[in-house]
């Protein structure tokens, strides 16, 4: 019999598994870990890692990091340097086959050397159009057209899909056209519902459509819509995403640490919030006493998932270790990938 699981998201201190943090993702409220840059020193060590984190685990139970390429790639030593997703976009401008074909790959090198290490999610890719304005997004974005973008990005996703990964687009409704960055404070975009719906809503409406399995919300307030961040509101998430869009994915939190989610109050109050929103999955990292603090306050009771949402995201893992014709597939699209990376730069 499957068991429900946490809706917490966590992270841990450093390249080895600490006894204390053992007890912290073994709570029931706790359902998943996420990896940064801090957590890994070579691909021997994280796969020792992940391995430590879930023996003794006895429900469901999901690892993630962002590996989307560029900028934001927490494990470089030994993997793949993925490109940015605005490289996929430059070449489509000039080849959309190959920018297409190099999107693909992309993808599915990036999900393929996380899934052979034992990684379920890499949280890509990203949704939002690249207009110039957000430097936290700028070249994490396909592209500043969003027909481009939805082409682009639907490539990417069917090469993670191939590797064994799920998809989680973000941040949703469109973090492109704000350039205050929410880990630092919250933006605020006057527009209108109908106005996001010509444009920056696109690709997420494209691919709630093709049954996306998650999105990751955004921390923006749109006042002209409702008077809470995305990630706090009823209005986007429930009549809006689950209504309006019919979207039937997990939603998950953008990180409650970051500063765009304070007007929601401490961090049980945080989650609390977001979870009566609608958010199933909740981000919080970087933080040791955010996340005693709501281990201490929140009823996991309250907060479990059914079994069957975390089957949406885990990876389809290897049944054996890849062999040699598995190694030379991946070094072929590996290095077809650089190769033209390396040509553009």
């Amino acid at each position: 019999m499957k068991k429900d699981f946490g809706s917490l998201i966590i992270d841990i201190k450093g390249c080895e598994l600490q006894a204390e943090e053992k007890e912290l993702l073994a709570h029931p409220l706790v359902g998943g870990l996420i990896l940064f840059s801090r957590n890994y020193e070579s691909s021997e060590q994280v796969r020792a890692l992940i391995h430590s984190v879930r023996q003794g685990l006895r429900k469901p139970f999901l690892i993630m990091v962002d590996q989307e390429g560029g900028r934001v790639q927490r494990f470089r030593q030994g993997f793949t340097r993925i490109p940015p997703a605005a490289f996929y976009g430059q070449v489509y401008d000039e080849n959309p086959e190959l920018g297409l074909r190099l999107a693909e790959t992309g993808g599915w090198v990036m999900a393929y050397e996380l899934v052979t290490q034992g990684v379920d999610l890499s949280l890509a890719p990203v949704l939002d159009l690249n207009k110039g304005i957000s430097s936290v997004i700028g070249d994490r974005a396909f592209h500043r057209d969003s027909a481009a973008a939805i082409r682009l990005a639907a490539a990417y996703i069917h090469g993670m899909k191939t590797a064994g990964m799920a998809a989680t687009g973000k941040h949703f409704p469109g973090h492109g056209s704000v350039a205050p960055d929410s880990h630092k404070e919250l933006p605020l975009d006057a527009r209108t519902e109908e106005e996001l719906a010509k444009e920056d809503l696109l690709p997420f409406i494209y691919f709630i459509n093709e049954k996306i399995p998650a999105l990751m919300t955004a921390h923006i307030l749109f006042p002209a819509v409702d008077q809470l961040p995305v990630s706090f509101s009823r209005y986007w998430l429930q009549e809006v995403l689950r209504q309006k869009l019919k979207y039937e994915g997990l939603i998950m939190s953008d990180d409650l640490d970051m500063k765009g989610a304070e007007v929601a109050g401490d961090y049980a109050d945080r989650m609390e919030l977001a979870r009566e929103a609608g958010c199933d999955l909740i981000l919080l990292c970087n933080n040791r006493e955010a996340v005693l603090q709501v281990l201490d306050r929140v009823n996991p009771a309250l907060h479990l998932l059914p079994s069957q949402k975390y089957d949406l995201l885990r990876a389809r893992f290897p049944v054996v270790k890849p062999g040699p014709v598995e190694n030379q597939h991946w070094a072929r699209r590996r290095d077809f990938l650089l190769q033209q990376s390396e040509r553009t730069n």
